[in-house]
């Protein structure tokens, strides 16, 4: 018998956790859906992905949010998908999509420190993240 394939490819898991630091403040911004999607368009990580999986993955993080461990299983669900290579690349999506709006809300931040633990980025290398963030989405 075959293995069971995992449920998020590792493509599916950075989008996930895009759609999660959108989620964070429970209002999903129009400029945080415009950068996902400009993310998943331009990126090459996303050369092969099917960018109609987006709408997939958004539900499964909904669904997730809706459950009392739910952002244990979507780390979870990140970790196992994703490789360690990769962590990084996540939580510099999920700060770009945070920084998108032009603000950060408190809950926002608290998910940016979660998923910062949870893939263990250092935090040099977060601030050096952070900083990147701030740069690309500053306005005038």
């Amino acid at each position: 018998m075959p293995p069971v394939p995992h449920p998020l490819s590792p493509q599916d898991s950075l989008v996930a956790v895009m759609i999660a630091v959108s989620a964070a403040d429970l209002h999903i911004h129009t400029a945080e859906l415009v950068a996902i999607q400009a993310l998943v368009n331009h990126l090459p990580i996303f050369a092969e992905y099917d960018a109609d999986r987006i709408k997939t993955v958004a539900q499964t993080v909904f669904d997730l949010f809706e459950e009392d461990d739910g952002l244990d299983a979507l780390f979870g669900l990140v970790r196992e998908s994703l490789p360690e290579k990769l962590f990084e690349t996540a939580y510099a999506l999920a700060c770009d999509v945070a920084a998108a709006d032009g603000k950060m809300a408190q809950t926002e931040l608290r998910l940016l420190e979660e998923i910062r633990f949870e893939l263990g980025i250092d935090r040099l290398h977060a601030a050096a993240i952070e900083r990147g963030a701030r740069a690309r989405h500053m306005q005038l």
